[in-house]
């Protein structure tokens, strides 16, 4: 309270200075003036001491040169202040800075379109370092853009007070992003923040991603609007995945796809926070809604999920409907695809599952939809002629020499369409009618056969270029998705923290792209060190098998086995700064056949390593090599 008062001083008396600098200047000192200023100065101390927030504020507007706003001298006493669409610029928020400061009823301060610019952001920020009762902040609407996020940014660092922050439509940049990342690394008094309706994309997203990856306090976040797309969206669900806090997201409006369905997808498997996720207007299709569901199939603490204004039909209300009814685990309360028309048995599929999960809504466009399934394709009717031919092995001619007297391969449309209908080929009456018009073009009355003799080889070939286009389209959508899920994993590893990377015993692989030293890490408890009576030490791994490690500063000379007797303690970290060791050195130690066990030395800080002994299999050709060697130098002897 006390800093506060004295915040509110100094920005009065900083005020008044300037209101009464020109004619101070102005003034020629006369005899007595110094002690006349001593008892003015004491005399405003004590009017200060006894203003009122009303007479502050008008003051302030006084000097500022703004005219005063009537609602919040008539508002003085309520918790929250509600200065919406008041136009007031960086002028008129600093005069109110200056009341601000030391009023301590004051919890919810809105001011949006008011603006500010950054110049208005800091008297606020200036204000909010001296209030610290204000716990909820809508600054949106004020063009506040990069200077402005810097701004608040930077005070959110040291923030204790500020719970919901609200920036929507402050024209923040890609840029911006990290500002916003590294400050939500550290704070985690910001429960809610929305960022809506700004200019967040691709690298915006990725920040964000990171933001979410580190923070542990945030609990709403509103993201709507913006442009992040498929790769923010990748971005922004690595970050998810790992998060710890987050309970209500809203994405709508980014322009997600089926690719960002499928990054969420992935992310909602290992997320157990989120309760509401809102999707809407995302241009998620039925393909997109299957791979969402993928990941509500194991996910078991989101209970609402807003999917309306996508591209969905039946097939896809079916698909998320079905995942809620065979999920045992769905904890889903609430799914909203309320433009989409469903049918009877979407409906019946609703009662059904409601039994298994009784507070299950779904809000849907009405009854009326249908699937929007292909009809099954009719087929060619020349190539159902031919086939028929060929299961018979008659040819043309000899099908139609009953009517075609003079093989000229033209009959008669009447005579063609009267023996077609009373062979036993499967035509019905459209078919017919339709090979007629293929066969006579120019409507001449007579039916050329002779175009059908081709027919079969044409046919295979439309046929086999079909099913290319099909394999083709089909290899490049699962190679789309292997690329979005690769992207995934990277992004996974870029927002998460080194240290939290645990390494299983024996889960080490060998990388094709270089030896990768082994670091050991906070939770390198995994690694299990043996004591022997003999007072030596073995590193073993969790299926109890030795190995192993490269010596480092020479060889030591071999020590005898430790005894069967031995008792085991956990030691987090085997290593000396002076020792490092190599992933591929351990792995390929672990895999030969020749390895002993390890024994490190309790007087020294190297590791060494013991001769391995020689079977019986190793030492014989070293044997017969030195008995060769002895014949050969008693020959040399003979012949000298």
């Amino acid at each position: 309270m006390m800093s506060a008062v004295s915040e509110c001083r100094l920005f009065l008396e900083t005020l008044r200075l300037e209101e009464s600098d020109s004619s101070h200047l102005s003034r020629q000192p006369g005899p007595g003036d110094e002690w006349d200023t001593d008892l003015d100065t004491d005399e405003d101390e004590g009017d200060k001491a006894d203003l009122s927030p009303a007479e502050i504020y008008q003051h302030a507007c006084r000097v500022v040169g703004v005219v005063p706003v009537s609602y919040y001298l008539r508002n003085l006493s309520d918790s929250t202040l509600n200065l919406n669409h008041r136009g007031l610029g960086p002028l008129g928020v600093k005069a109110l800075a200056i009341a601000l400061a030391s009023d301590v009823r004051l919890t919810t301060l809105e001011l949006k379109d008011n603006y500010l610019l950054a110049e208005g952001t800091r008297y606020i920020v200036e204000m909010l370092k001296a209030n610290v009762t204000i716990q909820n902040l809508n600054l949106s609407n004020n063009h506040l853009q990069t200077a402005g996020a810097e701004c608040i940014t930077k005070f959110l660092v040291d923030n204790i007070s500020i719970q919901s922050l609200k920036l929507s439509g402050n024209g923040f940049k890609e840029d911006d992003a990290k500002y916003f990342a590294d400050t939500f690394s550290t704070n985690y008094r910001v429960k809610e923040l929305d960022l809506s309706h700004n200019d967040f994309s691709g690298k915006g997203g990725e920040h964000l991603g990171q933001l979410l990856a580190s923070n542990e306090g945030l609990e709403t976040l509103d993201l709507s609007w913006n442009h992040l797309r498929m790769k923010g969206a990748v971005a922004l669900s690595a970050g998810l995945k790992g998060n710890i806090t987050l309970k209500h997201l809203d994405l709508s409006w980014n322009g997600f796809g089926n690719e960002g369905a499928l990054a969420l997808g992935e992310a909602l498997k290992y997320n157990n926070t989120l309760v509401l996720l809102n999707l809407s207007h995302n241009r998620i299709t039925n393909e997109g809604a299957e791979m969402l569901c993928k990941g509500l199939e194991a996910n078991d603490t989101l209970h609402t999920l807003r999917l309306a204004y996508n591209t969905l039909t039946v097939e896809g209300a079916l698909a998320l409907l079905n995942t809620v009814k065979n999920s045992h685990r769905s904890a889903l309360e609430e799914i909203n695809i309320s433009n989409v028309l469903v049918n009877e048995n979407f409906v019946r599929l609703l009662e059904v599952t409601r039994q298994w999960h009784p507070g299950l809504e779904v809000h849907y466009g009405g009854v009326g939809g249908f699937m929007a399934k292909k009809p099954n394709k009719r087929p060619d009717p020349m190539k159902v002629i031919q086939d028929y031919l060929d299961e018979r092995k008659l040819r043309l001619w000899d099908f139609f020499r009953n009517i075609d007297k003079d093989g000229t391969m033209r009959v008669p449309v009447s005579d063609f369409r009267r023996a077609v209908q009373q062979s036993t080929i499967p035509l019905d009456r459209h078919q017919i009618e339709e090979l007629i018009q293929k066969l006579d073009k120019d409507r001449t009355g007579l039916v050329d056969y002779r175009g059908l003799a081709d027919t079969r080889k044409k046919m295979m070939r439309d046929h086999r270029r079909q099913l290319r286009k099909v394999e083709s389209r089909q290899k490049k959508e699962k190679q789309k998705s292997e690329r979005i899920l690769k992207t995934f994993q990277s992004a996974v590893e870029a927002v998460t923290p080194r240290s939290s990377v645990v390494m299983s015993p024996g889960g080490a692989k060998e990388d094709s792209s270089g030896p990768q030293r082994f670091l050991a890490t906070p939770l390198s408890s995994w690694h299990h060190v043996v004591m022997s009576n003999s007072g030596h030490y073995s590193v073993t791994n969790m299926s109890n098998e030795h190995f192993h490690l490269p010596s480092i500063g020479g060889l030591a000379t071999s020590r005898p086995p430790s005894s069967p007797s031995t008792y085991s303690y956990s030691r987090l970290n085997l290593q000396t700064p002076s020792v490092k060791l190599h992933l591929d050195q351990v792995t390929d130690l672990c895999t030969s056949p020749d390895v002993m066990t390890l024994k490190l030395s309790p007087t020294t800080d190297q590791l060494t390593r013991s001769r391995p002994a020689l079977s019986l299999k190793e030492s014989g050709p070293n044997v017969k090599t030195t008995k060769a060697k002895k014949k050969k130098s008693r020959k040399r002897g003979q012949c000298s």
